[in-house]
């Protein structure tokens, strides 16, 4: 399939395979679909969060595994991070434009989900 979902041009003239296990493209959607990727994108999608505040709003996350998913979605460009030089430092993170064209469909699908949900008969 080309131009499609398995395959992207990319400007090097390089084609993305998103179902060989050294697709880069990959790893970006294994850190988004992960169990806390998700909830953090949608957690950050109206605003930047300061880190203890992205902690409460995701109910079960601990702060190891709220770290651990912040950093792999920075590094994807996804989330951006930023540390304010206080005692002790405050660090915000908030959507990147990438962020937010990932995490749109993420929460229209939560939003459909949850519409669903709350019908009377449920369906």
């Amino acid at each position: 399939m080309v131009g499609g979902v398995q395959r992207r041009e990319v400007e090097s003239g390089q084609r993305y395979d998103v179902f060989h296990t050294d697709c880069p493209a990959r790893d970006v959607v294994d850190h988004v679909t992960s169990r806390w990727g998700i909830w953090v994108l949608i957690s950050l999608r109206s605003n930047s969060l300061r880190f203890y505040e992205l902690r409460e709003s995701i109910r079960g996350i601990s702060e190891k595994m709220l770290a651990q998913t912040l950093r792999a979605l920075v590094q994807d460009g996804l989330v951006w991070r930023e540390v304010e030089p206080t005692t002790p430092p405050q660090v915000t993170y908030g959507l990147t434009e990438f962020g937010q064209e990932v995490g749109e469909p993420l929460t229209d699908l939560f939003d459909r989900i949850t519409q669903r949900l709350s019908l009377p008969d449920g369906g």
